[in-house]
């Protein structure tokens, strides 16, 4: 048989009250039988007191302790006198009718069981400490109490305590008191039997909102929230399961979107290639240099796209190679400007180059940081208004390099500079697909970065478009 959550807590809970009761129930019974024990020793040694005071004056009115070894029941008179006084005074209650004359022996005047019993332990010595009365051994008990008479002590009276209780009146008082004991644990432990199952319910309920909602989001809900009522162990699985489902939305949303734009970016080209294909079918266009031009230039474009599309892919995965080595990042940076120079004076780029005499070197791939600045350069190229300016600096200070590519006009927002470095993502005055790229340079670039261990970040240009701020660790040897 299969237990769910709820019965697991609740068969835990209860099993825990019902070991507590039980252990309860035993400490009390065991407490009980020393209690009373105890009081019933109490209560003897007082009732010595008087039995002493009786054997005083009987010593005093006969003159020794012959009438007791001649006549052993007048012990068992004078513990009955006792006894009726005990009654008298509510000390015991009296026993009950079915235990009168129950065990005394022929002969002994009727005063009760109880004292039978007592009379058995009792042991009288005479002034020298021989014994006069009794059948147990005098060096058993604990402590002799003396029994007065004229000129002062005349013997000896000793009681050897009880170490269980045997006598029926108290053995039905200490039962009766033992079934109420059960009867109690019986109800604390239907109490808690009727409070677990609501606690476990209780305590299961926040486990079963997690479980329904991990539900909708395997079946693709990725939407689903669980409420966060409390600040346990609970809570905080509940808000990492928010973040958990609120990070696969992202990831859902931006996959569907990669989809769309992708199919966008490859549908475009096609459908010109296609087009023009068609007119030269047709006869509307003639096949000649310059329409197989344009279709190169589409093609051109399928397969750039593809290919990013395939670097950025190894890169995801850890696939692509990296070679490292120290490199001088200040000669990657110069030769990257000079391919760049001439497209750049096409659109009237003025160039601030800063970059330092003495060599910055970096353990990286340079064939990788080559694509990274020709990739950061081409992107500064294309988005620039014409006639504007670009500046590079290159600086290595605290163990790291910092080099920043700042360019003039357009600028971005905050927000749109947050997506710069997403697939796909285009500012769509600024960037267009007739100026080209399909959003994923920039991509590339992160992931080259951040495989050298180093940070790219974009921000406001003081000249009024883009900031792009690069950090790399300096090798380790020239620090």
């Amino acid at each position: 048989m299969k237990l769910n959550v709820t019965q697991r807590v609740f068969l835990a809970i209860l099993a825990a009250n019902a070991i507590i009761v039980l252990c309860m129930f035993l400490i009390m019974q065991r407490t009980m039988d020393r209690g009373f024990l105890k009081y019933i020793n109490q209560v003897e040694q007082n009732r010595l007191d008087r039995l002493a005071a009786k054997l005083g004056k009987e010593h005093v009115s006969r003159g020794s302790w012959e009438f007791l070894r001649k006549t052993p029941d007048m012990i068992s008179r004078l513990i009955g006198e006792t006894i009726t006084e005990d009654s008298s005074q509510n000390v015991l209650p009296p026993p009950p009718v079915d235990m009168k004359r129950e065990g005394v022996p022929p002969g002994e005047p009727f005063t009760g069981r109880r004292h039978y019993r007592l009379e058995r332990r009792i042991i009288v010595l005479d002034a020298l400490r021989s014994p006069v009365f009794g059948v147990s051994n005098p060096a058993e008990v604990e402590l002799f109490k003396p029994i007065l008479g004229v000129g002062g002590v005349v013997g000896y009276l000793g009681l050897l305590p009880s170490k269980f209780v045997s006598d029926m009146h108290q053995l039905k008082f200490v039962k009766e008191q033992k079934l109420v004991f059960a009867f109690v644990a019986m109800i604390m432990l239907l109490v808690a039997a009727a409070i677990s199952l609501p606690l476990a319910r209780l305590l299961v309920r926040p486990l079963k909102k997690l479980a329904a909602a991990t539900g909708h989001l395997s079946s693709g809900r990725y939407d689903v929230r669980v409420p966060v009522d409390s600040d346990d162990e609970f809570g905080h699985l509940s808000r990492d399961f928010n973040a958990l489902a609120l990070s696969l939305d992202k990831n859902e949303q931006a996959r569907r979107q990669f989809v769309a734009d992708i199919s966008h970016e490859l549908r475009t080209p096609l459908a010109i290639l296609g087009g023009e294909i068609e007119a030269i079918q047709d006869g509307i266009q003639d096949l000649s240099l310059e329409s197989i031009g344009s279709l190169q230039v589409e093609v051109f474009r399928l397969n750039r796209l593809v290919d990013d599309l395939y670097q950025l892919a190894l890169s995801d995965v850890g696939a692509l190679a990296y070679r490292k080595s120290d490199v001088n990042l200040a000669d990657i940076i110069s030769e990257a400007i000079d391919r760049a120079r001439p497209k750049l004076a096409e659109r009237s780029l003025a160039l601030s180059i800063t970059l330092p005499q003495a060599p910055v070197i970096v353990f990286a791939d340079a064939e990788r940081l080559t694509q990274l600045f020709d990739n950061l350069l081409d992107n500064s190229r294309k988005y620039t208004d014409s006639g504007g300016v670009l500046e590079i600096t290159l600086e290595a200070m605290h163990g790291g390099v910092t080099v920043d590519i700042r360019d003039s006009g357009p600028g971005v927002t905050g927000e749109e500079r947050d997506k710069l470095f997403d697939r796909l993502y285009r500012v769509e005055r600024s960037r267009n697909r007739s100026s080209g790229g399909a959003g994923l340079g920039l991509a590339i670039c992160r992931n080259i970065v951040e495989a050298h261990e180093g940070a790219i970040e974009a921000f406001h240009s003081p000249l009024g478009g883009v900031w792009i701020r690069i950090t790399l660790p300096l090798s380790e040897g020239h620090q």
